[in-house]
């Protein structure tokens, strides 16, 4: 088997598109989110190039360099995603640039996004996810499964959340090595989304797993390694 960083870009790319039309749900169409964490705007531009618009990135200094140097290259209309941990001190520098983020944990991150997103007077709401620890692992980002609802109820009531935030569902980032593995924990994520009001999305699988995450019911899977090859990981 030849390793995915020795095939060609658009062959890695066709592969996975017609790999995600088997394995997903009846009705859905799945936003495939290119993990460009670490690889260079070089790779970026040529996967643009085939057409692809829905970009993600774990760090907000590296999602501003790239989207600032990819609109100097003419591609100006990329959907970019934040999919790690944000700190509500960098908000202000992160929003401007931003189409999605899928990793609110708290009120009060919630809180600043929505006052932040008010100020730039932006002509609809930002889409958001709330981030769930789904199985509960010491260290990992994400609120407990059993404050989600919570999160979401105040989205959707507070005035000044519900008018600049758009609550789309849940994400996660599952652990391998529990029982039952990654098919399980997007089970239960699943299970948590019909309980919260929310647009039914589901932001949950990964270059190992996301045909799993796919017939749990995913609407937005999230590959980096399976897409570029293996990262930079200087």
């Amino acid at each position: 088997m030849i390793p995915p960083g020795q095939k060609p870009l658009a062959e890695r790319y066709a592969a996975i598109k017609i790999r995600i039309k088997e394995h997903a749900q009846a009705g859905v169409q799945p936003v495939l989110i290119a993990v460009s964490k670490t690889q260079p705007v070089e790779a970026i531009e040529a996967l643009y190039a085939l057409g692809h618009r829905d970009f993600g990135e774990n760090y907000v200094q590296e999602l501003v360099r790239k989207s600032e140097a990819l609109r100097e290259k003419g591609c100006a209309d990329i959907r970019w995603h934040f999919i790690g941990h944000l700190q509500t001190n960098k908000v202000k520098q992160l929003l401007p640039h931003l189409y999605a983020i899928h990793t609110i944990h708290s009120d009060r991150l919630a809180a600043e996004l929505a006052k932040r997103w008010s100020d730039l007077t932006p002509s609809g709401k930002l889409p958001v996810f709330i981030e769930v620890n789904i199985d509960r692992e010491e260290g990992k980002s994400g609120c407990p499964p059993e404050d989600a609802r919570g999160i979401a109820l105040r989205l959707s009531l507070d005035p000044v959340l519900s008018a600049n935030l758009s609550l789309q569902g849940l994400m996660c980032i599952p652990d391998p090595d529990q029982p039952g593995g990654t098919r399980a924990s997007f089970q239960r994520l699943k299970d948590l989304g019909s309980t919260i009001p929310s647009a039914g999305q589901l932001s949950m699988g990964m270059s190992d797993d996301f045909e799993a995450a796919l017939e749990q019911g995913a609407t937005h899977i999230r590959i980096g390694t399976a897409l570029f090859g293996e990262r930079n990981r200087n």
